[in-house]
């Protein structure tokens, strides 16, 4: 493919299948070629190392319009699996460590999932192995 070319469906690895860059409307750039390496540039601006082997369509996705629909009710959203967000503070304490006290409560302690694992500021998630082909960083 020229250097330029707008593409989607790509594999990260050789005969995987597509992993990136597949929702609707989403279309990733072809930036430099280096010896068996390509540099594509994604959706979020990140910058990634391909294997040249790794296929890869191309275009963009169709149905770029979904971003924009509107959903119209909860109901809709409860459809797509998506469960409504309590607040901790508004819970009981077997529900949720910040859960319970006498009126309105600020909740007293760090924020923390029900289960108690901090959130808000604190890495949750661990490092991937496929971090090392970012060339990038999105931010």
């Amino acid at each position: 493919m020229p250097l330029g070319t707008i593409i989607h469906n790509v594999e990260m690895k050789i005969g995987k299948g597509a992993q990136m860059v597949r929702s609707a409307g989403a279309s990733a750039q072809l930036m430099a070629k280096e010896g068996e390496y390509v540099l594509v540039k994604l959706p979020s601006g990140e910058v990634r190392k391909f294997n040249k082997q790794c296929r890869a369509c191309i275009g963009s996705v169709g149905n770029s319009e979904h971003g924009s629909q509107k959903l119209g009710k909860a109901g809709r959203s409860r459809w797509k699996g998506r469960r409504p967000s309590v607040r901790g503070v508004a819970m009981n304490p077997v529900d949720h460590p910040m859960g319970g006290g006498e009126g309105k409560s600020s909740g007293g302690r760090h924020p923390c999932t029900p289960w108690g694992m901090p959130t808000k500021g604190f890495k949750t998630r661990k490092r991937k192995g496929s971090d090392r082909d970012i060339v990038t960083k999105r931010k």
